[in-house]
């Protein structure tokens, strides 16, 4: 027997929109439906026109996919035809070969919230969606606040997913709204639905995140017989927001009884790059991955404890559910002053290092660790500090250059409007075999505005590095954290910085000081020289 086909509706477009904080340009929104298109979904929804003049040009522009391209809009309004609705005819205008329309099916919220007799919603759903069919396009119908109308009044909420089906309805997609819908009720309100003749290969599901089960909802969803799933990239979407595709794409791929059972378009090359278009998403929101999601997260497959490194080292299969490769993600053995030598060897290996067990640099790499973290250092997340910590202990760490000094100002003044203000200003003098040079640089950023004197320093260091620049142009700073790790007159800071260069590659690095400015300075310095070893560059 084959595996049935499960298909896979993405509206980060429209749902992640809805995200507090987030706002897409048009370039960005064709950038995420090309991603999307690539690693495979089915269905890209891609807004609603006529919304908002955002969407509206975005589907003047949207790019050509393999997949199906979905228009999303609501059922026709009371008092006029589906075709003299002006409404949905902006959202028809899009020209995509599917439209999906959102439909009242709770009562309390047909009388209530739109003020309609029951029947009269009922024979707006069936008017609209014979509407879109008779154009020629795929209809899909998303039945708002479903399982909470099936709770509340199971006949008419059957009444109308049956409407939606007899006027041609592809896909009828099953709504929790609210979020609040447990997973067990979910898939025994499926089981009820396909029963009383709506098969589930007509199916959908839409869960939101409220209790932080929109994954296990929708999964109970998908065991109980639906063949359709929609959500979002990192689950973005209003409140607590949408059942994350993230989550959900490697758990139908990699686990049973999905994997056995059900087939997707997504192959297990484009499974590879998930974690990539994560990452990819919150660059474009310019937003810091969160470490600790599920598969794709920088956390996922970070093994600190020194108990769980040694069995990681005999078997992976020991502490990971999955191989981390599976889905483009990397095991980690972090350092700190709770790792022994399992750790420490683990992590040499994986930085291409072998030493044997024996080697007494081990046992001092070791103890410096664990003496600088006394001093408020912290290497579980900063690896790349770890290493070049490490590479200087073992020998293999090359001087590139040496910083003979360096001046930050800041500077507070009025500026020709008279508008109280300030600017940073910093000076770094560099030593590259034996050639000594000096850089100038102020913290302005691309609004006009002073990004501080860290930004200062930061231009001013990767401003001349001579015959390293060619190594460092692709560098930013995506993150920086400021932590005080001791209180009182022996404060001291600690800051983590998050580099990332072109490729995609993202690396922490740490430094700490009484003073912020030379702790950031410090961090920044490690986070070049992490990029020069790893990027092979040869000394002069």
């Amino acid at each position: 027997m084959g595996r049935e086909r499960l298909y896979l509706y993405d509206t980060t477009l429209r749902d992640g929109q809805q995200t507090a904080g987030v706002q897409f340009a048009v370039s960005e929104k064709i950038a995420i439906a090309r991603a999307l298109d690539a690693i495979g979904i089915d269905y890209i929804e891609g807004g609603w026109p006529g919304a908002n003049p955002t969407d509206s040009e975005f589907f003047a522009e949207r790019p050509e996919t393999r997949a199906t391209f979905t228009a999303f809009g609501m059922t026709k309004r009371s008092g006029r035809s589906a075709a003299n609705d002006e409404v949905l005819a902006a959202v028809m205008n899009a020209a995509t070969p599917a439209v999906c329309l959102v439909g009242k099916t709770h009562d309390y919220h047909v009388t209530t919230a739109l003020g309609l007799a029951l029947d009269e919603n009922i024979s707006n759903i069936r008017a609209s969606v014979e509407h879109v069919v008779a154009a020629g396009r795929e209809a899909l119908f998303d039945a708002e606040h479903f399982f909470d109308g099936y709770k509340a009044n199971p006949g008419y909420a059957l009444e109308c997913l049956r409407a939606a089906r007899d006027a041609g309805a592809r896909w009828i997609v099953l709504c929790d709204t609210n979020g609040g819908t447990q997973p067990p009720e979910i898939g025994a309100i499926v089981t009820a639905v396909i029963a009383a003749g709506i098969p589930g290969d007509r199916l959908g599901i839409h869960c939101h995140d409220d209790t932080g089960q929109a994954v296990a909802g929708s999964l109970a969803a998908v065991l109980a017989g639906v063949r359709q799933v929609q959500g979002t990239l990192n689950g973005l979407g209003e409140r607590c927001g949408n059942a994350n595709l993230t989550s959900l794409i490697p758990t139908l791929l990699l686990k049973e009884p999905f994997r056995s059972q059900l087939e997707t378009g997504i192959t297990d090359a484009a499974l590879a790059g998930l974690t990539k278009l994560s990452r990819q998403l919150d660059d474009i929101l310019n937003r810091v991955p969160l470490r600790s999601a599920p598969y794709v997260g920088a956390s996922a497959f970070t093994h600190k404890a020194g108990l769980h490194a040694s069995a990681i080292l005999k078997d992976p299969t020991t502490y990971e559910h999955i191989d981390p490769a599976l889905v483009g993600n990397a095991r980690l053995i972090p350092m700190s002053n709770q790792a022994g030598q399992s750790n420490l060897r683990a992590r040499l290996a994986s930085m291409g290092i072998e030493v044997d067990p024996k080697d007494a640099r081990l046992g001092a790499i070791l103890d410096e660790i664990k003496d600088r973290e006394d001093r408020g250092y912290a290497y579980d997340g900063a690896q790349a500090s770890f290493e070049l910590l490490a590479r200087r202990e073992l020998g293999l760490l090359p001087e590139f250059f040496s910083v003979e000094r360096y001046r930050v100002t800041v500077e507070r003044r009025r500026d020709a409007r008279g508008r109280m203000g300030h600017l940073s200003e910093a000076v770094v003098v560099v030593n590259i075999g034996g050639e000594r040079r000096l850089s100038v640089s102020e913290g302005i950023v691309a609004d006009g505005s002073d990004g501080g004197p860290v930004n200062a320093l930061s231009k001013a260091l990767a401003k001349d590095l001579g015959p390293y620049q060619c190594h460092i142009e692709d560098m930013k700073l995506v993150d920086f954290k400021v932590r005080i790790t001791h209180g009182g007159t022996e404060a001291v800071t600690r800051v983590i910085i998050d580099s990332e260069d072109s490729k995609g590659l993202r690396w922490s690095t740490v430094g700490v000081s009484p003073n912020i400015v030379d702790a950031s300075f410090e961090a920044l310095l490690d986070a070049i020289t992490w990029k020069l070893a790893r990027d092979g560059a040869q000394p002069v």
